[in-house]
C-alpha cells in the first residue's frame, strides 16, 4: 500500500508553528509513533510534507525555514527509505531560487517533488512570475503537491460553528488555484507538469461541467487572447488527486470525473479526518478491484517514482 500524507512536518521549528488540534502536534515529529500508526492502518509508505506557511514572510527568513525543513525531512526519509519519501519546501516568493531549491531537492536530497500551498502572496499559480518553477518541475518530473491554505478573504463569513474556515475555505482554495491554472493556460504552457491536489481537488470535480459553459455564457469575462487547447474539464484528467473524499459515493464520482489513474491514497494524518484510509477505498465497490489497487499503490509508484 502507499499513502500520500498531507500537512506533515519534518522539522521541530515548523511543528511549533502548527496549531495543536486534538493533541496532534506532537505526532508530527514522533517517528516511532507514526510508524506504529501506519502499521495499524496497513500503510507501507508515506510521502511527508510541510504545509507551507512562509510565503508571506521575509525572503531570507523563508530561505532558512525551507533549509531546515528540507534538511530535517531528508534525515527522516533517509533513515527510513522503505517507509517515507518527501516533498520539499520551496521559497516560492523567489521563483528563480525556488527552481534551484527544487533541483537540489530532487537530484541531491532524494525528494519526489515539493509542497506548494495554493498561491504565493497575491500571485495565483497561473502568474507568469512562477513559470521558472513550473518549467523546472516539468523538466525534473517533480510532483507539485497543492495543500490549501484557505481563503483569508472569507475570514468573516466563515466564523461561527462548524470550523467553516477549514471545512469550506480549504477545499475552495484548492479549487481556485486549479481553476486559474486551467483557464489561464498554465497546463497548456507546461503539459508535462505533475500537479497533485489534496482533498480530492477541492470542489472542482463536483461541478466540473460548469467550466465548459462559462465562456460561452459570458464571453465578456473571458480573455480572447487565451485560447485553451482543450475543454476546461479535460484538464482534470491530467491533474492528480488524493482520495480524501470520505464516502464511497464521493470517490465513485471522483473516479468517474477524472479517472482512477489520477487518484492516490490520502488522509491528512495526524489530523483525524480519515483514520482508516485503506478501508475507505476498498469500500468503494462500485469501482473495480484493479482500479482500487491502483489508487492504493500503483498510481503513486508510477507518478512519484517510488517503490514499495
Amino acid at each position: 500500500m502507499f499513502h500520500e500524507a498531507n500537512n506533515l512536518l519534518g522539522a521541530d521549528a515548523a511543528a511549533k508553528l502548527e496549531p495543536n488540534i486534538n493533541g496532534t502536534k506532537e505526532v508530527f515529529i514522533a517517528v516511532d509513533e507514526r510508524l506504529k500508526t501506519m502499521d495499524g492502518q496497513a500503510v507501507d509508505m508515506e510521502v511527508l510534507s510541510v504545509n507551507p506557511f512562509w510565503f508571506s514572510t521575509d525572503r531570507d527568513v523563508a530561505v532558512k525555514i525551507c533549509d531546515i525543513n528540507n534538511q530535517k525531512l531528508a534525515e527522516i526519509t533517509h533513515a527510513h527509505p522503505d517507509r517515507f519519501a518527501g516533498f520539499a519546501s520551496l521559497t516560492l516568493q523567489d521563483p528563480q531560487l525556488a527552481a534551484t531549491q527544487l533541483e537540489t531537492a530532487m537530484k541531491k536530497m532524494g525528494f519526489v517533488g515539493a509542497a506548494i500551498g495554493d498561491r504565493v502572496g497575491d500571485w495565483e499559480f497561473s502568474d507568469p512570475k512562477l513559470d521558472p518553477v513550473w518549467k523546472k518541475a516539468e523538466e525534473l518530473g517533480a510532483v507539485l503537491f497543492i495543500h490549501p491554505q484557505g481563503v483569508p478573504e472569507l475570514a468573516k463569513r466563515t466564523q461561527g460553528n462548524g470550523w467553516l474556515w477549514n471545512t469550506i475555505s480549504n477545499p475552495l482554495s484548492t479549487t481556485i488555484a486549479l481553476q486559474h491554472m486551467i483557464f489561464e493556460g498554465t497546463f497548456d504552457k507546461f503539459p508535462g507538469l505533475k500537479v497533485l491536489a489534496a482533498h480530492g481537488g477541492g470542489y472542482l470535480a463536483s461541478y466540473a461541467p460548469r467550466d465548459d459553459h462559462a465562456c460561452f455564457v459570458a464571453p465578456a469575462f473571458c480573455d480572447p487572447n487565451i485560447k485553451l487547447k482543450k475543454k476546461p474539464t479535460e484538464y482534470l484528467n491530467q491533474i492528480y488527486y488524493d482520495a480524501l473524499v470520505f464516502t464511497p459515493e464521493a470517490l465513485r464520482h471522483l473516479v468517474a470525473q477524472v479517472g482512477s489513474s489520477q487518484i492516490m491514497l490520502g488522509t491528512d494524518y495526524p489530523y483525524p479526518w480519515e483514520m482508516h484510509p485503506v478501508d475507505a477505498i476498498m469500500a468503494t465497490t462500485s469501482v473495480s478491484l484493479t482500479a482500487r489497487e491502483a489508487m492504493l499503490s500503483g498510481n503513486a509508484q508510477r507518478v512519484l517514482g517510488v517503490k514499495v
